[in-house]
């Protein structure tokens, strides 16, 4: 799993780490596959936090300027 490219789009991010739940919610993996598909969605996890609060943030300054500026999810 951790030798797949990562997905860039939060959606896409998010997609991956639904997928990767629903496969360690039917119990079929074994441990060890399990267990790194778990490593994979916490690193998902937290990627996908890091950009919301990127966005949230964004929307913030947004919000305090009165001025639109592209959001750069990099930025």
């Amino acid at each position: 799993m951790s030798n797949t490219k990562r997905p860039e789009s939060f959606e896409a991010k998010l997609a991956e780490l639904e997928a990767l739940v629903r496969q360690i919610e039917q119990g079929s993996m074994p441990l060890d596959k399990s267990l790194e598909a778990f490593e994979e969605g916490v690193k998902l996890a937290k990627e996908c936090h890091s950009i919301l609060g990127t966005a949230s943030q964004k929307v913030t300054e947004i919000k305090q300027s009165g001025e639109e500026t592209p959001f750069d999810p990099e930025a």
